[in-house]
């Protein structure tokens, strides 16, 4: 037998209505729930809908009025938990109020992004959250907020695009943790991140992501308010992947004048640095001092747990979800909008190291494999 001839049929509002001996436009208006229609009607088209598992055509609701009760979610890497934990804050938040949620995942990539807004747009979304990939290349956002459709930013800014942003206020965090490491005596300090860039970073330079600014504008702020040259040699961008992030790591610890201190720009960043670490046969925090953004439960459980910058980030997509459903039901925003702080979480992963001295540089073979490891007596 064929089986799309045997395939069962959709039930429409039409087959409830007949099952429960009322008009077509009486069933619709029990079902969406909107219109005049008596307590015996809408008990009886109910019934009939639940013994015949109607489900609605949400399209054509939609169409109908306007509303897909649905929302739009653009993330730059659903892999990495920072955006997981905030994306589940905003499913939390938009199922208690009736809204579903479409996730697409870029990542990191500007021209994915216009495209799964356009996506998402054509699906009849009722807003947008977009952790947009380029502080920069926003024309896209731009259009959306020019078209009256409710959107709302998560974790960075888009430009000059005013539009409501759940983000941490990173220089200031970036700031505090630099002077912690410079308290600590570290002049050497490595910043890794996953930011695609032409060139390597140089002060000043335009940079897509406004979060990674803001981190190495908070780090030369706490440079020059010591009166120390910034270690602009030690600032990695582009780590693509796990093999380019201890790369990345090998080269800083490697070098002449190697780094001291260590910070991963996110968790899955971490890892790999980590990892490569103890390739190094190199211990946290005696040989290498170690801080990263996000706390996540494994933090806690390394030997020794790491320092941290935690974000509120399931808070954030909470107020992030919150915030698009008053744009979609019309309300204002909320006065005053809601402020976001970051936390030093000061573990064991951070020591002191002499201002005067520098470890000795470990020697390696034609493969970049450690041939000794510095004068701290790990093997």
């Amino acid at each position: 037998m064929n089986s799309n001839g045997s395939r069962r049929r959709d039930v429409t509002v039409a087959d409830v209505a007949k099952a429960a001996q009322v008009s077509k436009a009486q069933a619709a208006r029990a079902l969406g729930n909107y219109g005049a229609v008596s307590d015996d009607v809408r008990e009886r088209v109910l019934a009939a809908a639940e013994e015949l598992a109607y489900r609605p055509n949400e399209l054509a609701r939609s169409m109908n009025t306007g509303k897909s009760h649905t929302i739009g979610v653009v993330v730059g890497d659903i892999e990495n938990p920072h955006f997981g934990l905030a994306t589940r804050g905003i499913t939390d938040t938009a199922k208690k109020d009736g809204f579903n949620v479409i996730l697409i995942n870029t990542d990191e990539d500007t021209a994915a992004e216009v495209d799964a807004v356009r996506v998402l747009l054509d699906k009849r979304v009722d807003g947008l959250i977009v952790a947009p990939a380029s502080s920069v290349e926003t024309h896209h956002l731009q259009r959306v907020h020019d078209s009256g459709r409710p959107l709302v930013l998560l974790d960075r800014k888009a430009g000059q695009l005013e539009v409501e942003t759940m983000a941490v206020d990173m220089a200031g965090i970036s700031y505090e943790s630099t002077r912690y490491l410079l308290q600590a005596g570290h002049r050497r300090i490595a910043f890794i991140s996953t930011l695609r860039t032409e060139s390597p970073y140089r002060p000043g330079m335009l940079l897509d992501s406004s979060q990674i600014a803001d981190r190495l504008d908070g780090m030369q702020q706490a440079f020059q308010e010591r009166e120390l040259p910034f270690p602009e040699d030690l600032v990695r961008l582009n780590a693509g992947d796990a093999e380019s992030i201890r790369r990345i790591t090998r080269d800083v610890l490697l070098r002449p004048d190697q780094a001291t201190a260590i910070v991963a720009s996110d968790g899955l960043i971490a890892l790999s640095v980590v990892e490569a670490i103890q390739e190094l046969g190199l211990a946290i925090p005696s040989d290498v001092s170690f801080l990263m953004y996000d706390d996540f439960a494994w933090t806690r459980l390394t030997s020794p747990p790491l320092t941290v910058i935690a974000q509120p980030v399931y808070n954030m997509g909470v107020a992030a979800a919150k915030a698009l459903i008053r744009q979609i039901e019309g309300l204002p925003r909320l006065a005053p909008a809601p402020k976001f702080t970051a936390t030093l979480v000061r573990r064991g992963s951070v020591g002191t190291q002499p201002i005067a001295s520098h470890l000795a540089p470990i020697s390696c073979d034609n493969q970049g494999t450690p041939a000794q490891i510095r004068d701290s007596g790990h093997a």
